[in-house]
C-alpha cells in the first residue's frame, strides 16, 4: 500500500510539473540586434503631446533610457546633446526616455542641465519593460526599418568617433558634419 501511495504521488508531481511547463508564461526573447524595436507612444516632457516611434521610420534612431537619480546618466547627457547637434535631423533622431515617476523631477533635471534633448516620459515603466530595460542608462540603436542594430548598457561618450561613425554608417554616409546653429531634432513629431 505504501509503495502505491509513493507511485501515485510521483505521478501527480509529474503531471503537475508538465502542466506548469505547458502553461507557464514564457520569458520573452531578449531585445537585441536584428529584432524589431517594440513600438510605443509616450508623452513629450515639453508639451505632453504623444510621440510615436513609428513616425520615425526612415531615420536612424538612438533610443536612450535614463533616470534622474542615475549619476552615469547625468554624466553622459552633454555627449548626447553634442551627438544630436552633430547629425542631420532629417535622417537621425535621438529620443530619451525618462523612467522617473515624478514629472517635476524630470523638469528640474532638464532645466538644471540646460537640456534641449527630446525627453519622453515613461512613469509606468511600460516601455522600459517592453525593451527589457532595468539598468540605466541603456540605449538602443535602431536602423531605418526600426530594427535593433545595437544595445548598449551603461554610459557612453556618444559624441566620440566610434559611435558617430557607426551612426553615419547606418545613415549611408554623411557628406559633412552639420554646422553650428543648424537644424536639430527638437521634437520627434517633426518626422510626421
Amino acid at each position: 500500500m505504501q509503495g502505491r501511495s509513493a507511485v501515485t504521488l510521483i505521478a501527480i508531481a509529474v503531471v503537475v510539473g508538465a502542466l506548469f511547463a505547458l502553461f507557464a508564461e514564457r520569458t520573452p526573447e531578449p531585445i537585441g540586434p536584428g529584432h524589431p524595436a517594440p513600438l510605443f507612444s509616450l508623452p513629450s516632457l515639453s508639451d505632453n503631446k504623444p510621440v510615436a516611434l513609428e513616425t520615425l521610420r526612415g531615420r536612424v534612431v538612438l533610443l536612450h533610457f535614463w533616470a534622474t537619480w542615475c549619476k552615469p546618466c547625468e554624466e553622459e547627457m552633454p555627449a548626447l546633446e553634442r551627438l544630436r547637434h552633430s547629425l542631420d535631423s532629417d535622417r537621425f533622431a535621438l529620443l530619451t526616455v525618462s523612467a522617473d515617476e515624478d514629472r517635476s523631477q524630470v523638469e528640474s533635471y532638464r532645466d538644471r542641465l540646460k537640456l534641449s534633448l527630446p525627453i519622453l516620459l515613461d512613469p509606468s515603466h511600460e516601455v522600459s519593460r517592453a525593451y527589457q530595460t532595468y539598468r540605466y542608462p541603456e540605449s538602443f540603436l535602431l536602423d531605418r526599418e526600426g530594427k535593433v542594430v545595437s544595445r548598449f548598457v551603461g554610459p557612453r561618450e556618444w559624441d566620440s568617433e566610434i559611435y558617430v561613425d557607426r551612426i553615419r554608417e547606418l545613415l549611408g554616409g554623411e557628406p559633412r558634419p552639420k554646422t553650428e546653429g543648424g537644424p536639430a531634432l527638437s521634437d520627434a513629431r517633426g518626422a510626421r
